[in-house]
């Protein structure tokens, strides 16, 4: 039995602004448009988060948004015992998507 490799996936970077700041993200093509939608809802997320808290920090803004947003998928996740799988895929994607945000911030120096 022959096992055909996959061929890689082709990455391509793309802007996505958050509270203002632009950052430059390598993701698949075929995920470009999920990765606009988590930048705008994580954007928002954490607008909400500063504006009714008064917090100046991005970076505090930005692990309350964290969490808030993983408490929220959370709460999916153990109402909806079928969807395991892929909650668990979105919430690790989520996850990995807000730690890139927050080292880009870092690298330029927020």
């Amino acid at each position: 039995m022959s096992v055909k490799p996959t061929p890689p996936t082709e990455n391509k970077v793309i802007s996505i602004r958050v509270l203002d700041k632009e950052y430059q993200v390598a993701c698949p093509v075929e995920e470009e448009s999920a990765l606009l939608e988590s930048a705008r809802l994580l954007d928002e997320k954490m607008r909400e988060i500063r504006n009714a808290r008064k917090m100046v920090g991005a970076d505090r803004v930005a692990v309350m948004a964290a969490l808030n947003l993983a408490h929220d998928l959370l709460q999916l996740k153990s109402n909806s015992d079928n969807d395991e799988p892929v909650l668990d895929t979105k919430l690790r994607s989520l996850q990995n998507k807000v730690d890139a945000a927050i080292v880009r911030g870092r690298q330029l120096g927020l």
